[in-house]
């Protein structure tokens, strides 16, 4: 999360030029904190917000950073926060910031807000797309910062992050702030291509601000602590009062600038002394919080250096091995488990993500309630106690093992039949196999999923139809090998709004396929993994919903392939399963008669439509601006 108000402090009156230097970078490596990168890219370059993510075009970008790297002779080394058991001090951050996420949402889906709140996929793209380009990855156990930073200490290389956590360890290369890190803009010299950046380094920092190095974790503790007491200290006073800048930050640097010559516990004592009326108690427990963060700020030995270099998976923290089973390290590591399957662990909790949806709505995330059940029965088993989940509000869910899930124990689940894995996932969505035979490998989970969405979420027909045109241009797009359709360009934050009702269905649709994934890599992916990238385009979806109200899909798009894929998906979501709801009147037949009017048509209605038309081909269907991201490079 970072010091707060640092970014800020650094930035005022010119003096980020006197602490950060210019950087010419390139032939190195680099320790890359993806999840902040993953959010960087996504906010610095407007991709949409309003309409449930644009992953297409998030991939092409993702795509693009890491080929300039290589261009440049740049080796990144890129790491992801794995989940952890956290202290009770950063839990409180973590709820308040939801909370504070919740607010952010109404604001996007009410007025178009730029707000940092990630549509639900983007950092399963941003993963798979590094996967694709065979950049090294690793998702880390317990404080995800530290093992980061001890990595770049060992290698002698810096990292690149907005999180100024990084700018309180002392790391010989320092730190690269994405900010300043001007990767669409390469320059050459005599010495090939390099990225112009600036690099911050904690000398440069203490110099500035006369502060003995020592003393940086003193400052981070101090000024990150949440302690009511501490808050009211008012650093402010200790500043010349003809400083031009009164700020809070300012004032401990130049109230720690003037104890150069003590020790760490004097300072702490002093601290404390700017508190008279504070009890016994009262002093010790703060004492005891700013000693346990400034612990935090102390570099271990790295863990990741070997994952990297020999494969070899990181050991668990301490307080994970009596509930975390062995096998669980290697495929969380590699990124192919979830971190909140640590968190539903240890602490038995669930950090739900939050979609830009409007407030009086109930939380999308309760259509897939369900199928996280599932997910914490495997997990838990009964009797272990409810799970807490962390949405709009609290909530205590229980575990579910029923059916099939009932032959399975998480230790082995590795182990366990292939046949029972994939039953208890086509069970949890309601589906039998032999619905989706013949539907493209990484588009099954998504069939079952929508079939599982038409009956929780009950939506109108034209957003299944949207939904589906949707997933299958995406398809034959990854099939010829494009992006956007439109080179290297990346569709732009858009300022029409969606309908509300709308935009919520299909983050129903979303939450259940991002639970429903989980689920499906904790059974050790029955059913491949959906490719997210090429399922969802938001503008596009929402762009083709309108159009549905009065249109039919075949006057839409024409092209031949496109209608038989299309045509075959909607059959396999609307027909019955072999072996349920065979009665009349059950709710298979039910959602027929309700999606008559989908214009599904027959094999002779098409070739009398080929007879009388042509193919149109696959439109763009997006209305939005574009923005082009190029390399520019400059002899100097």
């Amino acid at each position: 999360m970072g010091v707060t108000g640092l970014w800020w402090l650094l930035e005022g009156n010119g003096q980020i030029y006197q602490i950060y230097k210019d950087y010419h970078f390139r032939d190195s490596k680099l320790v890359v904190d993806g999840s902040n990168l993953a959010y960087h890219l996504y906010f610095r370059y407007f991709l949409d917000l309003s309409h449930g993510g644009e992953y297409l075009a998030f991939r092409a970008l993702v795509q693009a950073f890491f080929t300039i790297l290589h261009n440049c002779g740049i080796k990144p080394y890129v790491v992801m926060d794995g989940g952890s058991s956290k202290s009770d001090n950063k839990l409180n951050n973590i709820l308040e910031r939801n909370r504070e996420f919740v607010r952010r949402a109404d604001e996007i889906a009410l007025k178009g807000r730029r707000e940092d709140i990630l549509p639900p996929f983007t950092l399963s793209v941003f993963e798979q797309t590094l996967n694709d380009m065979k950049v090294p990855l690793v998702r880390c156990f317990g404080e995800t910062d530290g093992q980061l930073a001890a990595l770049a200490r060992e290698w002698c290389c810096p990292v690149l992050s907005t999180d100024t956590d990084f700018y309180i360890y002392d790391l010989p290369e320092g730190v690269l702030p994405l900010k300043l890190f001007r990767w669409d803009g390469v320059e050459t010299d005599l010495g090939g291509c390099f990225i112009p950046c600036k690099r911050y380094t904690t000398i440069s920092f203490c110099t500035f601000f006369n502060i003995d190095p020592q003393l940086l974790p003193v400052f981070a503790s101090l000024a990150e602590n949440d302690d009511v007491n501490l808050r009211e200290i008012k650093w402010i006073q200790f500043l010349r009062a003809d400083h031009p800048r009164k700020c809070r930050l300012r004032g401990l640097l130049s109230w720690l600038g003037a104890r150069t010559d003590q020790t760490t516990e004097d300072i702490l004592t002093a601290a404390m002394d700017l508190m008279p009326d504070m009890s016994q108690q009262a002093r010790t427990e703060v004492w005891t919080m700013v000693r346990m963060a400034m612990l935090e700020h102390q570099l271990p030995s790295s863990s990741l250096r070997g994952f990297f270099s020999e494969g070899t998976i990181p050991p668990l923290p301490a307080e994970m091995l009596s509930c975390v089973p062995d096998w669980v390290r290697a495929p969380l590591a590699r990124g192919e488990l979830s971190g909140d399957v640590l968190n539903v662990l240890v602490d038995r909790r669930m950090i739900l993500g939050i979609q830009a949806e409007l407030s009086d709505l109930q939380s999308s995330n309760l259509t897939s309630q369900p199928i996280r059940q599932v997910l914490y029965g495997l997990l838990l088993g009964l009797g272990q106690g409810a799970v807490r989940e962390v949405d709009r509000v609290e909530l205590e869910v229980q575990p579910l093992v029923q059916g099939a899930a009932q032959q399975l124990r998480l230790a082995t689940l590795p182990q366990a039949d292939p046949a029972v894995r994939l039953q208890v996932c086509l069970e949890t969505l309601g589906v039998e196999e032999e619905t989706l035979e013949g539907v493209p490998a990484h588009l099954r989970l998504p069939v079952a999923v929508t079939r599982y969405w038409l009956r929780r979420a009950s939506p109108e027909p034209t957003l299944l139809k949207a939904l589906l045109m949707v997933m299958v241009q995406g398809e034959l797009i990854r099939q010829t090998g494009g992006t956007t359709g439109s080179g290297q360009h990346y569709t732009k934050h858009s300022k029409q709004l969606p309908d509300g009702v709308v935009a919520h269905s299909f983050n129903q649709w979303q939450a259940c396929l991002y639970d429903s994934s989980q689920l499906n890599l904790l059974l050790c992916k029955p059913l491949p993994e959906p490719l997210f990238a090429w399922l969802y385009k938001g503008r596009l979806v929402h762009h083709r919903q309108k159009l549905l109200q009065w249109r039919k899909p075949e006057e839409i798009v024409q092209d031949d392939q496109f209608r038989r894929l299309y045509r075959s998906l909607l059959e396999k979501v609307l027909q019955p399963d072999p072996g349920a709801n065979r009665r009349a009147g059950g709710p298979e037949a039910q959602l027929r008669a309700s999606m008559e009017h989908l214009h599904l048509n027959t094999q002779e209605e098409e070739e009398e439509e080929e007879e009388l038309g042509g193919a149109a081909g696959l439109d763009q269907g997006s209305d939005g601006s574009w923005v082009e991201v190029k390399s520019r490079r400059r002899k100097q």
